[in-house]
């Protein structure tokens, strides 16, 4: 799936801070890049970019982007480049929880336009837009994989199948509360075994 989520800006911003790895970031680093030959050590910038993403609160940042064209020794337009192809790579601030909901047909028709529904009603913010107390950021985005399972929702790593309108509610309240939530299917099913 490429470009940015609907909604959300392709432009990667400034956060005014400096952006430095931290010391486990930077041993995860030495991992991924040994993985690749040296002189093909840009081939890290994807996941790079992840790690990038996971410690500056969900989102690369244009001092993100510096940082890893720096480690990379490579140049910043092409860390950007990449960057803005994915959707998994946020251009901007995003609340601590980024829910996108899937609106491909498959989910649709099992009724991904009600999960909608419910997650605006009960986040309090419509789509593409994050919340007042930056608790969420909700999305729509196309197929995340499971059309078997639908409709289904991503909640920043975590996937949650098989959804009606009571077990997204559940899943919101639980995250307001700070209740782990069952991940996968919230009605039992292994895997994509026939409904």
């Amino acid at each position: 799936m490429s470009g940015n989520h609907p909604g959300l800006s392709n432009n990667f911003i400034r956060s005014g801070e400096k952006f430095e790895w931290s010391k486990e970031n930077l041993n995860e680093i030495k991992k991924i890049i040994s993985k690749y030959p040296k002189e093909r050590k840009q081939s890290a910038v994807m996941p790079l970019l992840y790690l990038a993403q996971e410690q500056n609160k969900n989102w690369v940042s244009i001092e993100c982007i510096e940082t890893i064209a720096e480690t990379l020794q490579m140049p910043k337009i092409r860390v950007t480049e990449v960057a803005s192809f994915y959707s998994m790579y946020n251009s901007q601030p995003v609340g601590k929880n980024l829910i996108q909901v899937c609106r491909t047909s498959p989910c649709w028709l099992r009724g991904s336009d009600k999960i909608t529904d419910t997650i605006c009603k009960e986040t309090k913010c419509g789509i593409n837009e994050t919340s007042e107390d930056n608790l969420f950021t909700v999305v729509e985005v196309e197929c995340l994989g499971a059309c078997s399972n639908g409709p289904m929702i991503q909640i920043n790593n975590d996937f949650y199948e098989d959804l009606d309108q009571e077990s997204t509610k559940k899943i919101i309240e639980n995250i307001k509360n700070n209740i782990p939530n069952k991940i996968g299917s919230q009605k039992g099913r292994k895997s994509s075994e026939n409904a």
